[in-house]
């Protein structure tokens, strides 16, 4: 590379970032994107839980726009974190599931699933891609799972990002290639959350994206020794508590998020948009999310459903609640129009800002919500899901929400579900025989939909499936 080259490709960033900076009153907000791995809806005191404790995403609460109909764009990791960087639908991406789609005992699989794209394609444009370009200095700090390093997608560091779903263990030495170990029995989330702070006290002079996507508390359980005993000590409330572990997990990670929020007022950045979510439910077995039904790797509420707040001290003035229904699909064009930046021409986003909404509190139309999964999840545990089967957390099938009314839609035997989660959030009446003329509403935009998407669908008959097939029970020792 040239001389020339050089000092002409730094002439051409730095009038890049004049451009989007030359107005001084009008600086670029830094945005804090906080994205805990397997949170249930239900999980923190804000949504109604008894049990856990969380009084630093309270008070977050206190000081955002909290969404109370929010939801993943996919009910497990890869795929929701897929929708969420690329801000768009698992049938233009192709991440479905994490690993194989033919997941499940092949018995008890009636039809051969969608095959399965395990990373995100390096020509997708992300919204990091898309910050950078704007001048931004970002960082993926924590779990990536969408490819080898966030570095090839526009994040400018990486810290602990790999293509795996979960830390070998949450004690160092973590034994993770992006993240030198500290001490001995340094507790990870401690130490992201020390990285995250470091970012910010380093780049508070210049806009910045900090994604910081928590590993905890996605297993292996390994909570801090005190608080684990603090939590055998309390007693389960609600279906939580089952796992002391788990509580004190969640307790830590609230901790995490009030250290950032404290470093931010200690800096005065208070231009800075700060997005607090979740990728999937919760694991259900571990934790309940009445009367929410099911979790994590299902696409009844408790798999889908997830806490959301959006705080922006500069411009938020007032905390407010919304029920209106929203998913992470709609950060990627929000981001943009809170920023002040056009989408790019080849970029097709399938969410909806949601600026004016927060801005404003102007209304979003209603529109539909659609999931797509041509594939198989298997139970976490035999019966213990609250699923469709027990066998299954997901069978192949597609799901619809307009309005008050969703609608479910299963593959193998075209079985469908309609619930009206005004009278029936626990999905727990299904009114689809009761309600032709609604069912049939949905179906067909659910129909159109997949046309346009050019979604597959699978039909084609498994050949190692056994009608009737009931797995042999593992006997306890």
């Amino acid at each position: 590379m040239t001389n020339l080259f050089k000092l002409s490709l730094i002439l051409l960033v730095v009038l890049a970032h004049l451009s989007c900076t030359s107005d001084s009153s009008t600086p670029l907000p830094n945005i804090v994107l906080i994205n805990v791995d397997d949170l249930g809806w239900k999980d923190v005191g804000f949504n109604g839980s008894r049990y856990y404790e969380t009084p630093n995403l309270d008070r977050l609460a206190k000081e955002s726009i909290r969404f109370t109909q929010a939801y993943a764009g996919a009910a497990n990791c890869a795929p929701s974190r897929a929708c969420l960087i690329s801000g768009q639908q698992t049938t233009r991406h192709g991440i479905y599931t994490v690993g194989n789609s033919d997941r499940g005992n092949a018995k008890a699989r009636r039809i051969i699933p969608t095959p399965n794209t395990k990373e995100l394609a390096d020509e997708q444009t992300t919204l990091a891609e898309v910050l950078d370009a704007q001048g931004y200095t970002s960082v993926s700090i924590g779990k990536w799972h969408l490819g080898k390093d966030p570095r090839t997608q526009g994040f400018d560091q990486n810290v602990a990002g790999t293509n795996l779903g979960h830390p070998k263990s949450y004690f160092s030495p973590y034994k993770n290639p992006y993240l030198k170990d500290g001490p001995e029995g340094e507790y990870l989330t401690d130490r992201l959350t020390d990285e995250a702070i470091r970012f910010i006290d380093e780049n508070q002079e210049n806009p910045f994206f900090l994604y910081l996507p928590f590993y905890t508390i996605h297993t292996p359980l390994q909570g801090k020794e005190d608080l684990v005993e603090k939590y055998k000590q309390k007693p389960s409330l609600d279906g939580q508590g089952r796992n002391p572990h788990y509580a004190a997990m969640v307790e830590t990670m609230d901790a995490s998020v009030g250290r950032i929020l404290q470093r931010l007022e200690e800096n005065q950045l208070d231009n800075t948009i700060v997005i607090f979510t979740s990728d999937n439910g919760g694991i259900s077995y571990l934790s309940r999310q009445h009367p929410l039904r099911a979790g994590k790797g299902s696409y009844y509420e408790g798999g889908i459903r997830v806490p959301l707040l959006i705080r922006w001290k500069s411009k938020l003035k007032e905390a407010w609640e919304t029920d209106t229904p929203v998913t992470n699909l709609d950060f990627f064009p929000t981001i943009l129009d809170l920023v002040g930046v056009s989408k790019p021409d080849n970029k097709v986003l399938d969410g909806q800002s949601l600026a004016g909404l927060l801005l404003d509190k102007q209304p979003l139309a209603q529109r539909p919500l659609i999931w797509h999964f041509p594939i198989y999840l298997q139970a976490y545990r035999v019966g213990g899901d609250e699923s469709r089967d027990d066998l299954f957390r997901t069978r192949p099938g597609s799901v619809i929400r307009l309005g008050d009314w969703k609608l479910h839609q299963y593959f193998e035997e075209d079985g469908l579900e309609l619930y009206n989660l005004a009278e029936d959030l626990g999905e727990q009446q299904n009114l689809a025989a009761e309600q032709p003329e609604k069912t049939q509403e949905l179906l067909g935009i659910l129909n159109d939909w997949r046309t346009s998407m050019n979604a597959p669908v699978p039909k084609e008959p498994n050949p190692d499936y056994v009608e009737g097939f009931v797995p042999r029970q593992k006997k306890k020792k």
